[in-house]
């Protein structure tokens, strides 16, 4: 409970911290049943999904979203999803909530320029020097998190702040 009380977890997540413990005090413990302890995490672990504790679509949409808020591309977010043990449909519906969730027509486009914010990328630079002097290491920033090319370039490629920020709204760019 106290690990509940300071982590959001999803159950996988959960019984490998249990697991983990149990192993450790086995080692310490020479008559300690690993089969036993195992059934006491089933027993546990089913406890808590019953009475509401352990959700794991409602850990994984609080998860999507803070991630997605942070600049995470699709990809990147189901990724941390599976490392954490949820199973695919749980990841594809959370990920269709969150496009469903966002207002522009590209959840990945409003979070790769989320990150250019944050990381003053592309249009978010000073000047028009930075731009083209850091251009492909603002490229290659955008594909380490997730970001297929032509969402990098997109936000790369915007005149300014507010032309990106039509983008991603969905607006038809003035010419």
């Amino acid at each position: 409970m106290f690990y509940l009380q300071r982590y959001s977890a999803s159950t996988e997540r959960l019984r490998r911290v249990l697991a983990r413990r149990v192993e450790r005090s086995a080692r310490m413990h020479p008559d300690v049943d690993r089969a036993e302890a195992a059934a006491w995490i089933d027993a546990l672990l089913a406890k808590l999904q019953r009475l509401g504790l352990l959700d794991d679509v409602r850990h994984a949409e609080t998860k999507a979203g803070a991630l997605f808020r942070r600049g995470e591309s699709r990809r990147a977010i189901a990724a941390r999803l599976r490392a954490e043990g949820l199973d695919r449909d749980t990841i594809g519906d959370t990920l269709d909530g969150l496009a469903d969730d966002t207002p522009g027509p590209d959840p990945d486009l409003a979070a790769a320029a989320t990150l250019a914010r944050r990381k003053r990328l592309g249009p978010y630079r000073l000047s028009d020097d930075d731009r083209a002097t850091h251009r492909q290491r603002d490229l290659a920033a955008l594909a380490r998190k997730g970001f297929s090319p032509s969402v990098a370039l997109t936000v790369l490629d915007a005149a300014d702040v507010d032309a990106l920020d039509a983008l991603v709204a969905g607006d038809e760019p003035e010419i």
